[in-house]
């Protein structure tokens, strides 16, 4: 059930529609609005004026009724009517206007005696009616159009409204139970995604499956030197493993291309016999060097894996590096590579 009460302001001339107006003011009580109007203000006058405005600007819709009379006019000859009107409009405010439809049936005493009131009016009904604007023709009829038409107004713009202070207090509770749940439920979801893929990762190689590397195995014994070039298999658990405890805080990729190739030479013979000078001899294996290339490759695979990411720590200028840490998933996955059951 909405508890909410909308403030209308109602405007219009005074004198020559009081009926029609306590018409209105008994349909928007009704409606469990809050009527507010000229009443409030028994002085038209330009000290009310910035009080006027704080009123409408504090209302929910703003609608004007009109008849035979423009109304009293200020030092620029705008009827405060007029003004009130052209300014909710301004303020962005809902409008809804109501105008007579039969001109020729208003008393002559409650219509405007002189060519420029009438001037003015009919200039003031032409900008109205660029608005949302219903007719009507007697006291029972405007409330009646005034029902309907604050109906469809508030469907359509829905007003802030007013409530109780005690009906805040127990909306704000049922308000904060709701947000703290929520937040429950979003922290669930993050720490589950924390320890997912990422989607689509699935469509590329990782795991278990195996990887071709092209190394540069180079074999020394005192100041004999031979490079030997051969082809590994590797698997990307096994990359991972290598490489991923260096990144739990954050590594360069120099240090990262040297614990890769570490693994590597785990992997290549220790040593190679050689001839040379009719001698045999030989040479145990003292680096390996990784393509480049590959290299390149296997970052950018973990990367789309979602198990790395680039550091955005800021540097000194000259550490020109390039710097990789774990994101919260690939800490997960190095837990489960690396942790002793």
């Amino acid at each position: 059930m909405d508890t909410k009460k909308y403030q209308v302001f109602v405007s219009s001339t005074f004198k020559d529609l009081q009926e029609e107006r306590q018409e209105v003011m008994q349909v928007l009580l009704e409606m469990d609005c809050i009527p507010s109007g000229m009443e409030l203000f028994p002085a038209a006058d330009e000290d009310q004026w910035n009080l006027i405005k704080g009123v409408i600007d504090d209302c929910d819709y703003y609608m004007v009724i009109i008849a035979g009379r423009y109304g009293s006019e200020d030092d620029k000859g705008v009827s405060f009517t007029e003004k009130e009107y052209r300014y909710a409009v301004k303020s962005g405010k809902p409008v809804i206007a109501f105008i007579h439809g039969d001109s020729g049936s208003i008393p002559n005493d409650k219509t405007e005696s002189t060519d420029s009131g009438k001037k003015k009016l009919e200039e003031f009904c032409t900008l109205v009616k660029q608005k949302m604007c219903k007719p009507w023709t007697s006291p029972h009829e405007l409330g009646s159009v005034v029902a309907r038409s604050l109906n469809q107004l508030r469907k359509s713009n829905p007003g802030v409204g007013w409530v109780r202070g005690d009906q805040v207090e127990r909306a704000n509770a049922e308000e904060i139970l709701r947000l703290q749940k929520t937040i429950e439920n979003l922290k669930k979801d993050l720490q589950e995604a924390r320890t997912k893929p990422p989607t689509g990762s699935e469509h590329y190689a990782q795991g278990n499956d195996v990887l071709k590397i092209k190394t540069y195995g180079i074999y020394k014994h005192c100041t004999l030197e031979k490079i030997g070039i051969a082809t590994l298999s590797i698997t990307w658990n096994e990359i991972f493993f290598a490489i991923s405890p260096l990144m739990i805080q954050e590594s360069n990729e120099s240090k990262i291309e040297e614990a890769l190739s570490d693994k590597l030479r785990q992997n290549l013979s220790y040593s190679i016999k050689v001839s040379h000078e009719e001698k045999r001899r030989t040479l145990k294996l003292a680096t390996v060097k990784i393509d480049q290339e590959t290299f390149r490759t296997i970052i950018i695979q973990l990367r789309a894996l979602g198990l790395i990411e680039k550091s955005i720590r800021k540097r000194s200028v000259k550490d020109t590096d390039t710097y990789w840490k774990l994101t919260q998933y690939g800490d997960h996955v190095m837990n489960g590579l690396r942790a002793i059951p």
